[in-house]
């Protein structure tokens, strides 16, 4: 047996969304919830059931959706038909009437489409403590079940985008030989994210549908992995949201791939689209990249990569594109793992900084080309053993300030 995981268009042309895989369909309307004329309500359905599976917020503070969501997912043994996403307001910390519309929600859309309410998944997206517009929704659902169609997933991924400045999407396609039959199936993602974001369910919402034949357990597996080499290797300010999540869906409708090419292709989407929500962080001007080698377990180098990516005097260093390297030093030592100083070796952008417990002097101008690339590709090496990881944040702005400063005026 052969496989091949090929990119998506989207890959080279970014501009270009990709198609949803077979047995999905999406669409998306202004219902007024966000600004008028902008759309604010997304739907994906399949066009029969489907599995599915989601991972959610660590919060404790619990978005009304999500806990609805949670309910439909067990109730229906993750068996649904359709996931309805609004954003420009959260409807989280809305007490028992939050709870009370967000289940009204799936009750309408349900009726619009004939399925059982217990087969629909929502969430919702925007300021914390603002209840949902359930009148708003219910006028436009005529509107949004006229606009579902099969193929592109642009209408759904621009429906759900908040402080946003571009659509998030990313696929790949899986082929294999299936005896002397050629088969295909697909992976296609979608997320909104750009502030609120940190591990634990790195407001953050994607969407990863496959048409690859799989049980809700065996999607949760995929899942889960996937989120945990992508998702939770991210941070642009240090908040988890309380209506984080990342759903995936399977309509099974091309057959079972290769498990660990299936894997493969879900863990690409997502560290795509988690790259995506780091760069179009609020205020973005520039991203990093740490990456650990050398620790004695892989839970030391993500703690080490993890402390120095979301360090406030690392990031302000990288937003002025100063190459002050003591400061990874300092971030790595206080990290709670032990290393041993003098075997330490710290590089930016594959420029030795420091090594054997001191200076390397290298070429001050070729270091702060390394601080001032596009992406500040940080590497330090434990020497302690063969584990490794790697974490993403970007710099911290005065853009960032402002955008959250008046938020909600």
């Amino acid at each position: 047996m052969s496989t091949t995981i090929s990119p998506s268009s989207t890959t080279s042309s970014p501009t270009t969304a990709p198609n949803w895989p077979s047995g999905f369909s999406s669409g998306g309307v202004a219902a007024g919830i966000k600004k008028p004329g902008v759309n604010d309500l997304a739907l994906l359905v399949g066009d029969g059931e489907l599995s599915a599976a989601a991972v959610f917020t660590r919060n404790l503070i619990v978005a009304a959706p999500i806990q609805v969501s949670r309910s439909n997912l067990a109730e229906s043994h993750g068996r649904i038909r359709a996931l309805l996403i609004n954003s420009g307001c959260a409807n989280a910390a809305t007490g028992d009437d939050g709870l009370s519309r967000a289940r009204q929600s799936t009750e309408l859309l349900a009726g619009a489409l004939g399925i059982q309410s217990k087969s629909v998944l929502v969430n919702s997206t925007g300021v914390i403590g603002v209840t949902l517009p359930v009148d708003r929704i219910e006028r436009a659902l005529p509107a949004l079940k006229a606009s579902v169609r099969h193929g592109s997933c642009e209408s759904f991924a621009r429906s759900i985008m908040t402080t946003d400045t571009r659509p998030k999407w990313a696929s790949r396609t899986i082929q294999w030989m299936d005896a002397a039959t050629t088969r295909t199936c697909t992976v296609t993602g979608v997320a909104k994210g750009a502030g609120m974001i940190h591990p634990n369910m790195a407001t953050m919402i994607a969407v990863i549908a496959t048409d690859a034949t799989l049980t809700p357990t065996e999607l949760d597996g995929h899942l889960r992995s996937a989120v945990e080499r992508s998702f939770h290797r991210i941070s642009v300010d240090g908040d988890t949201s309380t209506n984080d999540s990342v759903f995936a869906l399977s309509s099974n409708c091309a057959g079972t791939p290769p498990t660990q090419q299936l894997a493969a292709a879900f863990e690409a989407v997502a560290q795509e689209l988690a790259l995506m929500v780091v760069r179009d962080g609020e205020g973005f001007e520039r991203g990093i990249e740490v990456r650990v080698n050398g620790g004695r377990t892989q839970s030391d180098a993500l703690q080490v990569a993890r402390t120095v990516a979301m360090s406030l005097l690392v990031r302000t260093a990288v937003t002025g594109g100063d190459p002050n390297w003591g400061r990874i030093l300092a971030a790595a030592g206080r990290a709670g793992v032990a290393f041993d100083p003098s075997k330490l070796r710290v590089s930016a952008g594959g420029i030795p900084l420091y090594a054997a417990g001191g200076p390397t002097h290298a070429d001050p101008g070729a270091v702060r080309r390394a601080f001032t690339a596009d992406t500040v590709q940080i590497e330090l090496d434990l020497a302690m053993g063969t584990e490794s990881d790697v974490f993403w944040s970007c710099g911290l702005t005065k853009r960032y300030v402002e955008i959250n400063a008046d938020y909600t005026t």
